[in-house]
């Protein structure tokens, strides 16, 4: 009897654990491995931010958002800068409606993200339609 009250406990806790929803919150690297990323609950959505750059510094002082069409925002440091708003719920593993910013080169576009695998996740920046724009594959780092 305690066998099969083992076995029943078993099957509970891997089915629990299969159901429950795969989550892209955490940390991130992007392909080239030049930067980290972090993915949080901000409220019902997911924001994430820059945590580690691979060179922080230009010219011995840490990077900046140089490129940003705002010029009161260009001396905001790129570590520590929310890049990824606003993204919801969207199906199985999809969070989209999002917002991505690129500070290599000063814009923003719409974006979703899409757990491709526990430890993979697209990421698609585009503007207007989600056919065209570019996408990339981020690895977990934990």
């Amino acid at each position: 009897m305690r066998k099969i009250f083992l076995f029943a406990l078993f099957l509970c806790l891997t089915t629990m654990a299969w159901a429950q929803k795969k989550s892209p919150i955490g940390v991130w690297t992007n392909e080239e491995k030049e930067a980290r990323f972090e993915i949080y609950q901000c409220g019902d959505k997911l924001c994430g931010k820059i945590i580690w750059l691979k060179e922080p510094n230009r010219d011995g002082k840490p990077k900046v958002d140089q490129f940003n069409p705002d010029p009161k925002l260009q001396n905001r440091p790129i570590i520590g800068m929310v890049f990824l708003k606003n993204f919801a719920p969207d199906g199985d593993n999809k969070w989209d409606d999002g917002r991505i910013y690129d500070p290599k080169s000063g814009k923003e576009y719409d974006s979703y993200m899409k757990l491709v695998g526990n430890d993979k996740l697209e990421v698609k920046g585009y503007l207007g339609i989600s056919l065209i724009g570019r996408t990339q594959t981020w690895t977990r780092v934990k």
